[in-house]
C-alpha cells in the first residue's frame, strides 16, 4: 500500500478539495482493506483498495450534502479551512530548471486539477483508475463496481473533456 498512498491522497483531495478530508478517507479506506481482504491475494488488493476508496469519497459526499443542506437551512457559514498543502510539492527539486519552465508546470498542474474536479464523479473515478494508477478496463470495473463498458464511456468522455479544457497545454 506504501506504493499507492500518495497517488491515492491526490485523488481524494482533488475529489474533496480538502487535504484534511482526504487524510482521513486514505486512511480509512486502507483500514478497511487490511480489517477485510487482509486474507486475499496480494494482486486482487489494488483494485479492492481503489473500490473501498472511492465508496468513501462517495459516502463523504453524501454527508457533505446533507451537512451544506443544513448549514443552508440554518443560514450558518462553513467553520471548515480548506488547506491547499500538497504533499507532493513538498519534495524538494533536486533538478535545476529555467523559472518561466517553472511558472508554465504550475499552471498546467493547477489548470489540470480544476479540470478534474469539474468531471463528474465517475468521470473522474475512471480516469484517475486508468491513467494515474494504470489499470486495465477490468480492473477499473471491478473497483468502480460497474460494467467493463460504462468505464470505457466514462473513460472517454473525460479524456475528451479534459482535452477541450486543457487544449492551451496540449504539446
Amino acid at each position: 500500500m506504501a506504493g499507492v498512498e500518495i497517488r491515492a491522497y491526490q485523488m481524494a483531495r482533488i475529489a474533496t478539495q480538502n487535504s484534511e478530508e482526504a487524510l482521513d478517507i486514505v486512511q480509512d479506506a486502507m483500514f478497511k482493506l487490511v480489517q477485510r481482504y487482509a486474507s486475499k491475494e496480494p494482486s486482487e488488493w489494488g483494485p479492492l483498495f481503489y473500490r473501498i476508496l472511492q465508496h468513501r469519497i462517495k459516502d463523504w459526499h453524501r454527508r457533505s450534502w446533507v451537512r451544506n443542506r443544513w448549514r443552508t437551512w440554518f443560514q450558518r457559514k462553513s467553520d471548515e479551512t480548506d488547506s491547499d498543502e500538497n504533499l507532493i510539492e513538498t519534495v524538494p527539486d533536486t533538478g535545476i530548471r529555467d523559472f518561466a519552465d517553472e511558472v508554465a508546470t504550475k499552471n498546467a498542474a493547477s489548470e489540470l486539477e480544476l479540470a478534474l474536479y469539474q468531471l463528474p464523479l465517475r468521470q473522474r473515478q475512471a480516469f484517475f483508475l486508468r491513467a494515474y494508477e494504470g489499470y486495465n478496463t477490468a480492473e477499473t470495473a471491478l473497483a468502480m463496481s460497474c460494467s467493463v463498458g460504462s468505464v470505457k464511456t466514462h473513460y472517454s468522455r473525460a479524456i475528451r473533456a479534459l482535452r477541450i479544457k486543457l487544449k492551451e497545454f496540449a504539446p
